[in-house]
């Protein structure tokens, strides 16, 4: 469990990941994985964030519940269930030294995502979401945070501010359960996840409370900037410790 100086240092990280995310509409588990790996290792810092993620989505859908497109969200899961249950069994079958070099690898691949910008074509058609839910639900389901991996993919379809965050939110929700269904089946969901998850969910609404109110007031450049420099050096040191 965690110390006097590990608690108040995992929920500070869990309201800035939840205000990140409520801002920028992804990358808020970007920034708690690494924290929560340091002090609970890879193997139990997964469930952990899948269970504040999905309190975080959760409120985030219910704050932008009038401006979620269903047809999105619906081909999304249809595609993500299946895949994010593979992703997450091979989760629970993966050596933790392997897992532990994966997210390095994910969290520098992030920050070169978000510096190169790729943006696919244009579309209005909500049933390219079955193959993107295909694709992103196999990753989330083995590792997670591909948040900011999914963005130009719900940007394209012309989603915008609460309409981005609320569907995004929502389609992740779809990934998140299907992960917790396995992991709790495989017994990674014990006491300890349990209680460090609920415990982490009111910073979680906090954060996304309040980056909901600042989302036309906060400039992400700057912000992004810090973001960034923190997963790179978080992403060597897993990639080179293991």
């Amino acid at each position: 469990m965690l110390d006097v100086v590990g608690l108040p240092v995992v929920a500070l990280t869990a309201l800035l990941s939840a205000f990140l995310g409520s801002v920028a509409g992804s990358g808020g588990s970007t920034v708690l994985l690494p924290v929560l790996v340091l002090y609970f290792g890879i193997r139990d810092a997964v469930p952990i964030i899948t269970i504040a993620n999905l309190a975080a989505n959760l409120s985030r859908v219910v704050i932008n519940r009038k401006e979620i497109v269903l047809p999105v969200v619906g081909w999304f899961a249809l595609g993500t269930v299946p895949t994010a249950v593979l992703g997450a069994y091979l989760f629970t079958i993966t050596a933790p030294e392997i897992l532990t070099r994966l997210l390095g690898a994910v969290l520098i691949a992030v920050v070169l995502w978000r510096r190169l910008r790729p943006m696919p074509p244009a579309s209005r058609s909500a049933l390219w979401f079955l193959p993107i839910g295909t694709v992103f639900g196999f990753l989330e389901g083995i590792m997670g945070s591909v948040g900011p991996l999914m963005a130009p993919f719900f940007l394209a379809f012309g989603l915008m501010k609460g309409a981005y965050i609320g569907t995004d939110a929502l389609a992740t929700v779809a990934m998140q359960t299907s992960k917790l269904a396995v992991f709790g089946g495989a017994q990674l969901l014990g006491a300890r996840e349990l209680t460090v998850g609920l415990t982490l969910v009111p910073f979680m609404i906090a954060g996304t409370l309040l980056g909901k109110k600042l989302v036309d007031r906060v400039s992400e450049r700057a912000f992004a900037i810090i973001v960034e420099i923190m997963l790179v050096a978080a992403g060597l040191n897993f990639l080179i410790r293991g």
